[in-house]
């Protein structure tokens, strides 16, 4: 079962590549929506990896059966509360204002860093054409 460090550490290096993926790929200035996204990168798994020590969810720690892409199902769960919690953090925040299409794309690269295996991070390749 992941520990309580382990989980703080993943939280803390997601909110950094969720920042810089922020910055880097949408070019985005505002820093209420980039401290945004990092909180969301962070408090989304975090979330989600209590839920899963409370419920001693140990079979949750094995990559999914899928030879191409084979993250684990924790990973998954983590990306999935970090886009969801961006979504609402976003739609409820700094982004209420924007058009929906650009609050989502950037929901989805704060969730993106969860999409990779063993600390290798990828970024979705067709967010980039929706964050104009």
């Amino acid at each position: 079962m992941i520990g309580w460090g382990q989980i703080g550490y993943g939280a803390a290096l997601s909110a950094v590549v969720a920042a810089g993926l922020i910055a880097a790929v949408v070019g985005e200035h505002r820093p209420a929506v980039i401290a945004s996204g990092a909180v969301a990168a962070a408090a989304g798994p975090v979330a989600w990896n209590a839920i899963l020590r409370a419920a001693h969810g140990d079979q949750f720690f094995i990559d999914a059966p899928v030879a191409v892409f084979p993250v684990s199902w924790q990973d998954t769960g983590s990306g999935v509360f970090a886009l969801a919690t961006a979504a609402l953090v976003y739609g409820f925040g700094p982004l209420a204002a924007e058009p929906a299409r650009h609050t989502a794309a950037r929901a989805l690269l704060v969730g993106s860093p969860f999409c990779g295996r063993r600390g290798q991070r990828l970024t979705p390749p067709l967010i980039a054409q929706d964050l104009d």
